[in-house]
């Protein structure tokens, strides 16, 4: 694994259950600034059965990025963590929003 992406990994596996952070705040809290669509990138390529919260990890908009099943899936698992997101994969961000300062 390289340094950026054992970097963004930290940062991610921080997330407290019940916040999320957006994929440019995660690569800003790793000193990566302007790197949100490698965060992407690294999010959608993790290995099956990975256990980073990767569904903790949202667009900059306040939404889910994927569709369908996919979509679905992330939600479930945001919902099951006391996190509101509507049917269309929207979470209010000054509420649910993590600052990167209080760690797991």
């Amino acid at each position: 694994m390289d340094d950026f992406a054992g970097q963004i990994y930290t940062q991610v596996h921080q997330i407290p259950s019940g916040q999320v952070s957006t994929y440019g705040d995660i690569a800003k809290f790793a000193g990566f600034p302007g790197y949100a669509r490698q965060v992407g990138r690294l999010m959608a390529t993790l290995p099956e059965g990975s256990t980073l919260p990767w569904h903790r990890v949202i667009n900059a908009k306040g939404e889910i990025s994927m569709t369908g099943s996919d979509l679905q899936r992330q939600r479930q698992k945001l919902l099951a963590e006391g996190v509101e997101v509507s049917a269309a994969g929207k979470i209010r961000l000054a509420t649910y929003r993590w600052d990167g300062l209080s760690r797991a």
